[in-house]
């Protein structure tokens, strides 16, 4: 079955509304527009629908933190607190589903690096379930700080959500245990504050201009925030397919107050191809060396010990963790370790897989397409798309 097929397929039994793939092999790029934007629409999916990505802003910011990094702006080993003073104070709590009160003093300072990696000692439980009712949890609930899904948003700006993000304990020691997300919201405030401009603009003036990604941002014109599909999600226990109402076009038709470096960008199939492009070649753009060699090279490079990647759990799924991306250390049916990339909630999925010098993308809105077995296939079937396959 062509990758095609399978997509339709699961189209027509209603898995999601329309979905749009590209993978490239060198200069062959192959897309294929399915369906349409919402169940029950007439609107199709097209090569240049615009989607909310989601996760895949991580590697995204990932590869803005190392272009300040070459500019000694800053430093991979930089403690955080320097330019982000609200978190000196810091503790860690004694156990992780304790009072907030009983906390013990930080082994050491949290690093630039340990927000790339997810080590910083605050993040999303997985483990035995999504979000316990523990204080730690209920407390940044309180605060209104939005530690996991994106939607909806935090009302607070990044100076305000830093604030109160520095009034909470960390979970775990620095440097001791992946968690996720919370990294990559700090990490937006500290880069903002870095450069001295919001993240929006260092983000376009560091990437997106110079990769020609005119329509990736934070947000979008009004009549473009229209044509993002609808975004569903499956009910627990029915499964049953809702449609969200917290993330229309009037959420992202003017600038976020606070902009999301886990979860905040739109983008498409194209433009987010040329960022994996960059990558897969390196730092190089049409000519143009936007990023080292070295920093790609750590940005895709596995840096959780053995133990990391298995307490990381359902997540990572046996994979490591470089900078804002995951990178496979074993081989399975159809790829060798060193396969790095990610994926958005929302329904979008990218990896690039520098032995094939292939990049694969899919973009939906249906969450579940990420669990349901749909990106499993989708990233089986990339690697031998071609039959069958619109261009």
């Amino acid at each position: 079955m062509t990758l095609h097929e399978a997509m339709t397929a699961r189209m027509e039994r209603g898995e999601f509304p329309g979905i749009v793939t590209l993978v490239a092999r060198g200069d062959d790029v192959r897309a294929d527009a399915i369906g349409v934007t919402s169940f029950g629409g007439a609107v199709p999916m097209r090569r240049d629908t615009i989607f909310r990505i989601a996760s895949l802003t991580k590697p995204v910011l990932a590869a803005a933190t190392m272009a300040l990094v070459e500019d000694d702006v800053i430093d991979l080993e930089e403690p955080v607190h320097k330019l982000l003073p609200e978190l000196a104070g810091q503790r860690v709590l004694a156990r992780i589903d304790g009072p907030l009160d009983d906390t013990v003093a930080p082994h050491r300072p949290i690093t630039v690096e340990d927000l790339l990696t997810f080590r910083m000692g605050h993040g999303l439980i997985t483990e035995p379930t999504f979000d316990p009712p523990w204080p730690i949890v209920e407390a940044a609930r309180d605060l209104e700080l939005v530690m996991g899904p994106p939607d909806p948003r935090t009302p607070h700006d990044p100076d305000e959500w830093i604030r109160r993000f520095g009034t909470l304990p960390l979970m775990t020691q620095p440097g001791e245990k992946w968690q996720y997300n919370t990294g990559t919201l700090v990490l937006g405030v500290l880069l903002a504050r870095a450069a001295g401009k919001p993240l929006g603009d260092v983000l376009r003036e560091r990437l997106f201009d110079p990769l020609g990604m005119r329509e990736t941002g934070f947000s979008l014109p009004a009549e473009r925030a229209r044509e993002l599909p609808a975004s569903y999600a499956g009910e627990p226990g029915t499964g049953e397919l809702v449609a969200a109402t917290n993330t229309g076009p009037e959420v992202w038709s003017s600038p976020p107050r606070f902009p999301s470096g886990s979860a905040g960008l739109v983008s498409t199939v194209d433009e987010f191809c040329t960022f994996a492009r960059m990558l897969l070649d390196g730092g190089v753009h049409g000519g143009t060396r936007l990023l080292s060699e070295q920093s790609v090279e750590l940005m895709t490079t596995n840096r959780l010990t053995p133990e990391q990647v298995v307490s990381a759990g359902q997540l990572l799924g046996g994979s490591g963790w470089g900078f804002g991306v995951g990178v496979s250390i074993t081989a399975d049916d159809v790829s060798a370790p060193g396969r790095y990339g990610w994926s958005g909630g929302y329904g979008t999925t990218w990896f690039n897989d520098p032995h094939e010098r292939l990049i694969a993308i899919a973009f939906t809105q249906v969450s579940d397409f990420l669990w349901s077995g749909a990106q499993k296939e989708f990233s089986r079937l990339a690697y031998t798309a071609g039959s069958g396959q619109g261009s």
